[in-house]
């Protein structure tokens, strides 16, 4: 019986956080319904196994499930939330918002070409309205932690696009915290070349090398 209840309470939660994506329009389950189907499902084996009988352990089963659903889904649609109103917030403006549907962190990633003049680590004044949006979400989901990265492409000296990747990706830190971001969730690193997401061989793929990403990690628990 166990191994009915347990399965079944975990697809039913997940059944009922099976939503729409509103940017390609095809079903699917949220992660707040992954995460809630996932404490549904340890709830209920903590429960069942607390019955002193057959009717007790189903009762307990359900009970343990509610609950767990509950704190498991509570992360998950912290993150979803944050997500919509990052893409919402940074529509047209060229930051491009990706999800890890594995950890369900965020990474914004910023060309370098609106960010900073060229070779420069000094913020574009016409970029601060993007970065005061981004620091107005991260303000109210204050839970998460945020890792800056800094990349270039591999035109130059090693040590020059290093140094240029940190600066930058302390700037981008700097104007967060300026703007009411706690520095304690924030880490920044340069990666110079390192981590090239488009062949350097071309010029479209070193202007995409060229950028600062900002990855927002999801909170042990909310």
């Amino acid at each position: 019986m166990r191994s009915l209840i347990i399965p079944a309470l975990a697809g039913a939660v997940a059944l009922a956080g099976c939503t729409t994506n509103p940017y390609t329009g095809e079903r699917q389950v949220s992660k707040a319904a992954i995460g809630a189907g996932i404490g549904a499902a340890a709830g209920a084996a903590i429960g069942y196994s607390t019955g002193d009988n057959k009717k007790e352990r189903r009762e307990s089963a359900w009970k343990g499930a509610a609950i767990g659903g509950v704190t498991g889904g509570g992360v998950g649609a912290y993150m979803d939330y944050q997500e919509k109103k990052l893409r919402d917030r940074l529509a047209g403006v060229g930051v491009g918002v990706q999800k890890d549907k594995e950890t369900g962190a965020i990474t914004l990633i910023m060309p370098g070409n609106i960010t900073f003049p060229t070779n420069q680590s000094s913020i574009r004044s016409d970029f601060y309205p993007v970065l005061d949006a981004v620091a107005d979400v991260l303000k109210e989901y204050n839970k998460t932690s945020i890792s800056i990265s800094g990349h270039t492409d591999n035109v130059g000296r090693d040590d020059y696009n290093m140094q240029l990747s940190q600066s930058r990706a302390n700037s981008v830190a700097q104007y967060l915290i300026s703007r009411g971001v706690a520095g304690a969730r924030i880490g920044a690193t340069g990666y110079g070349k390192s981590m090239p997401v488009s062949d350097n061989s071309t010029e479209d793929g070193r202007s995409s090398n060229r950028r600062v990403e900002i990855r927002i990690n999801p909170p042990a628990s909310v």
